[in-house]
């Protein structure tokens, strides 16, 4: 059975080199990898709520970005005052 592509856009004989390279990659060099790609996310959601709420305080884009990296019903767990975020 040949396994489904990563990614859509990328030639099976380059997947398949990337895939071979992270297999010998040192787990802290994967750690690391990892930790920018999530920082990159994390600072592109957080310009996003910038973007789309530019008059939002500083309280009010953190609390939105945690409704989108947690999710509604975790963020207000998390952080009740979300609930003034939500659906605004």
């Amino acid at each position: 059975m040949t396994p489904s592509p990563l990614s859509l856009d990328t030639a099976p004989d380059v997947e398949s080199r990337q895939i071979d390279a992270w297999r010998v990659m040192p787990a802290a060099q994967k750690a690391a990898l990892v930790t920018g790609l999530t920082r990159a996310a994390f600072a592109m959601t957080a310009a996003g709520v910038r973007h789309r709420h530019p008059d939002a305080t500083p309280s009010e884009q953190f609390l939105r970005v945690a409704v989108i990296v947690l999710g509604p019903e975790l963020a207000q767990k998390a952080y009740p005052e979300a609930a003034q975020v939500i659906d605004r």
